[in-house]
């Protein structure tokens, strides 16, 4: 199993870094820079989903988690996007 995960500080913390030890006959890790939309095409979509929380206050945890889980749903039906996102890391969509 492949792992990837960029430098983030909670991606970095003492539990993870002793999980992947533990496992690390079945698991390989790729960590990438904190912030690398060049290598990582989330940060593209992470991106967009933010660009399109201008001006939003949500109510509580709840209210955020479904506008999130919205928009995100949007982004899933509008590929070209996706594939803008992918088209930055140098990445494609095949079908096969």
């Amino acid at each position: 199993m492949v792992w990837v995960w960029d430098n983030l500080n909670v991606h970095l913390v003492d539990e993870l870094a002793l999980f992947f030890v533990e496992n690390e006959e079945w698991l390989t890790v790729f960590q990438l820079p904190s912030y690398a939309p060049e290598l990582n095409p989330q940060e593209g979509i992470w991106s967009l989903v933010k660009r399109g929380l201008a001006d939003f206050a949500a109510a509580n945890l709840d209210h955020l988690a479904r506008v999130m889980k919205r928009k995100l749903k949007k982004i899933q039906y509008r590929p070209e996007l996706i594939d803008g996102c992918l088209t930055e890391t140098g990445l494609i969509m095949s079908a096969g």
